[in-house]
């Protein structure tokens, strides 16, 4: 998903959102990196794209972009230095553009954890159009300490440059990630062993993920049925349903080797609607993955039957 500036000059989000003010009175911890140490560090692949920034005596602001999912932001800390609760977030001027308002972005939520603050999307585009406008996103929150406010400055400097780079990263992920393909599941109509153009979607981004990821070493495809009609005619559909799949995916450059085709009828049903049984399940294995007997119905827990 690219960036562009001008989707984010209308937004409605600082409207929306509400400021939480601190007292002008106390005293604020800044952090932040200066002209002479601000630098933005890429580490990208075709399974994540993240964009780092390093903010001497707090820890690290971190624009990151999954494969098959959305951008976000978050702030992450060596020591928990903010209290938890709700801080506000503003982008505001650096010290050599005297003059230029703050703008208001609202509240984020800081937490206890490593993590202090996580952005959603929209939150996230924000934050990068701001540095791209040469502002400095700023997090302010009352210290755990002595509830002095905590000012997190993130530098635009040197941002441009490897924000270009990142959207190119960004544009070349993969469609899916592990967690989403993993597990899989491909449902069929009642008395069906026919493929949807959902279903080749869905196969087709396991085949890309599966080529893209040598730590995958095998893939389970398990057919399964209905208890609709005689125990020997299911066993025979759910295996030409697991068939289906697995030669799909052996067409599309899957090596058959990595992978077990096993039926089993009509033994493991995952519900009481029967539709919801008519299926194959796929499960991907990596190296180093615990070797456990494999649970036939393909997402964990003990086999119902």
């Amino acid at each position: 998903m690219g960036f562009r500036p001008g989707q984010l000059l209308n937004t409605p989000l600082v409207a929306m959102l509400p400021v939480v003010l601190l007292p002008a009175t106390a005293q604020a911890a800044s952090y932040g990196a200066g002209i002479e140490n601000s630098q933005w560090y890429l580490a990208e692949s075709v399974f994540e794209c993240r964009l780092v920034h390093e903010v001497p005596g707090y820890g690290r602001a971190v624009f990151n972009h999954r494969a098959g999912e959305s951008l976000s932001f978050f702030l992450e800390s060596d020591s928990a230095l903010m209290r938890p609760g709700r801080g506000s977030l503003v982008v505001e001027a650096p010290a050599w553009r005297p003059g230029v308002a703050p703008k208001p972005l609202g509240t984020v939520n800081v937490s206890d954890d490593r993590r202090q603050v996580s952005l959603d999307t929209r939150q996230a585009f924000v934050v990068a159009h701001g540095l791209l406008d040469g502002m400095r996103p700023t997090v302010t929150r009352e210290s755990w300490f002595d509830g002095r406010p905590v000012r997190v400055q993130v530098s635009n400097i040197n941002f441009a440059g490897e924000y270009q780079r990142y959207q190119r990263c960004t544009s070349n992920l993969l469609p899916v990630n592990f967690d989403q393909i993993q597990r899989s599941r491909v449902p069929f109509a009642s008395g069906s062993t026919q493929l949807s153009d959902a279903d080749r979607q869905l196969l087709d981004n396991i085949v890309a993920y599966v080529n893209a990821d040598s730590t995958v070493e095998r893939i389970f495809v398990d057919g399964h049925s209905d208890s609709i009609g005689s125990r020997i005619d299911n066993r025979a559909l759910s295996e030409d349903r697991a068939n289906v799949v697995a030669d799909y995916l052996k067409a599309s450059g899957i090596d058959e080797n990595m992978i077990t085709v096993r039926a089993h009828g009509d033994q493991y049903p995952v519900s009481n609607r029967p539709a919801d049984n008519r299926r194959t399940n796929i499960r991907l294995q990596r190296a180093g993955d615990r070797p456990e007997l494999q649970q036939a119905n393909g997402y964990g827990g003990e086999p119902r039957g």
